[in-house]
């Protein structure tokens, strides 16, 4: 086992890949650590997966895997999990913005002070007002929502993981903004932070501007919140709300009933049901209460069969 696998998902990022090397390799034999780079090229359409190929000629460091499509970070960073050999796994993108300086502290970090996740927190930042704002606002309903107080940064891509770590958690969809809540989930509790330098981008632009990127935030912040809550157990918050619904309807129905009863025993004219707004409360709930209640069903059939979810095609490996 390697003392260290670095694994850097890239999509179009042609110019900056031999420097990134470059760099990580130096502060890697500078320190002393046998390691390795994963380069995952998450379908890129310029050169990329040539500069990654000529890399691994001269270095035998350098392995490499190759989408035959556009998957988004999340695949590429699953992948890049599996093969990764070292007892240090450490995260970074590839457009120069992480520093490769960093990789020491966050390696002693993990070694020696035995945290199981170490996370970049960018403090100072060389983005637009118009992205740091949303990712404070994101970062803090993060925080509420995962219980893991002392990040400021879930989204940093500068992160260092213990090998176990890496090993028993799924990154999939657009899950890899919340890997310190999927870790925390998964057993591993002792989750740190470390202050790293953000540099402004050298070559290219970003690949995740749009508002679209916050708003697909929080739901998948809401979607990871429900599955911890209740992925294993859906009938609890389903069944339980189908039946409350189908509780308020059939008293609705009592109230109907009872009324049509008390006219009839008093001898007086009793109204149509369908006079009567309970009537309607009754059937609407009723309806909503058995719906509700067979979607919780369905739910404990799927989580029991569910499907591989992260299945990727891989068009070459080095």
């Amino acid at each position: 086992m390697t003392d260290l696998s670095v694994v850097v998902p890239l999509y179009n990022e042609e110019e900056s890949i031999p420097e990134l090397f470059a760099w990580i390799k130096r502060v890697a034999e500078k320190e002393g650590l046998s390691y390795e780079v994963l380069f995952v090229n998450d379908g890129s359409t310029d050169h990329s997966w040539d500069k990654i190929k000529e890399l691994s000629v001269q270095n035998p460091e350098v392995h490499g895997i190759r989408f035959r499509r556009n998957y988004g970070k999340s695949a590429a960073l699953y992948e890049g999990f599996k093969k990764a050999s070292g007892k240090v796994i450490i995260t970074m993108d590839a457009d120069l913005q992480d520093s490769p300086d960093e990789i020491p502290e966050l390696y002693r970090m993990i070694e020696e002070e035995e945290y199981d996740l170490v996370s970049g927190y960018k403090q100072k930042r060389y983005d637009p007002l118009s992205k740091t704002l949303p990712t404070k606002l994101f970062n803090a309903t993060a925080r509420r929502v995962s219980g893991i107080h002392n990040l400021h940064d879930f989204n940093c891509g500068l992160k260092a993981y213990r090998n176990e770590v890496v090993k028993n958690i799924e990154v999939y969809g657009e899950m890899h903004r919340y890997i310190p809540y999927l870790a925390k989930n998964a057993g591993f509790s002792k989750i740190g932070e470390k202050v790293v330098h953000h540099q402004a981008r050298k070559y290219g632009k970003t690949k995740f501007g749009g508002l679209n990127r916050f708003f697909n935030g929080y739901l998948d912040l809401l979607s990871l919140w429900f599955l911890t809550q209740f992925g294993t157990k859906p009938m609890h918050v389903f069944g339980f709300l189908g039946s409350l619904m189908f509780f308020i309807g059939f008293v609705a129905v009592l109230i109907v009933g009872g009324t049509k009863f008390y006219a009839i025993v008093e001898g007086v004219r009793a109204p149509l049901v369908t006079s009567s707004p309970y009537f309607y409360i009754a059937l609407t709930m009723m309806i909503l209460g058995t719906q509700l209640f067979m979607t919780g069903f369905l739910g404990e059939l799927i989580s029991r069969n569910a499907e591989e979810r992260n299945n990727y095609q891989i068009e070459d490996e080095i």
